[in-house]
């Protein structure tokens, strides 16, 4: 119970209850991040529906809000660190590490923010605009599967440094990924087939990962659920 609370406590900003949880509970706590999904897709969704009622603009509007407001920005701040690691190590590599425990924003980082933003929110609108119950349904879902990814990162790549990628690689296992990926997968095909094919994006990050980054931190596991969430987004948009 401790790790389904901290899990909660540090994937969004809903007030829980604070519990004295040992390093075991915080590795453990990625074994439930997909239901912190559930709760951030949930509120999107209906965010987004009750928005659509009056017009689909303030209907993507109220969804990246809540969006953004429920998760308290952090996977964003990941994905702007991330950027920054990148665009640094591009011209010299040595300088990775200190970027990513730069607690400042430079201007790769900006642009990463700003675009991921636009592009939820012009997906959220396309989908609002569409108006199908199904697709609408189905952003509930697209949370979670952002959030199975960190189970496939942790596993597949070797920890940059000490901290939470660290605690996580302990506590992912391979019974609790597949328990997830199946629940997801029943659930998407069933609403929308096509949103399958989105999964492809959690084995893609981390190939780039690897190869530009050399392995998983927290700031990689914040950027790579951004991106999936808007890959998953773009795939129910070719759906409508």
């Amino acid at each position: 119970m401790k790790s389904v609370i901290v899990a909660l406590q540090f994937m969004t900003r809903l007030p829980f209850p604070q519990v004295a949880a040992t390093q075991d509970d915080f590795g453990n706590a990625i074994r439930w991040f997909p239901l912190a999904g559930v709760v951030v897709g949930i509120a999107v969704a209906a965010a987004v529906w009750i928005g659509t009622r009056q017009d689909p603009a303030l209907g993507a509007l109220l969804g990246l809000v809540t969006w953004v407001a429920l998760t308290g920005a952090l996977h964003l701040d990941g994905l702007g660190d991330i950027a920054d690691a990148a665009g640094a190590a591009h011209a010299d590599r040595a300088r990775l590490s200190a970027v990513l425990a730069d607690p400042h924003l430079g201007s790769f980082g900006v642009t990463a923010i700003a675009l991921q933003l636009l592009a939820k929110f012009i997906t959220l609108s396309l989908i609002a605009r569409s108006g199908a119950p199904t697709v609408l349904a189905s952003l509930a879902i697209v949370p979670v599967l952002a959030r199975i990814g960190p189970l496939v990162w942790a596993r597949l790549l070797p920890p940059l440094h000490e901290g939470f990628g660290t605690l996580f690689r302990k506590g992912a296992n391979v019974p609790v990924l597949v328990a997830w990926l199946a629940v997801w997968s029943l659930g998407a095909a069933f609403s929308v087939p096509l949103l399958l094919s989105a999964a492809a994006a959690i084995p893609l990050w981390a190939l780039w990962l690897r190869s530009r980054i050399g392995g998983i931190s927290g700031d990689g596991h914040g950027a790579g659920i951004e991106l999936v969430e808007t890959a998953a987004l773009l795939v129910l948009v070719l759906a409508l």
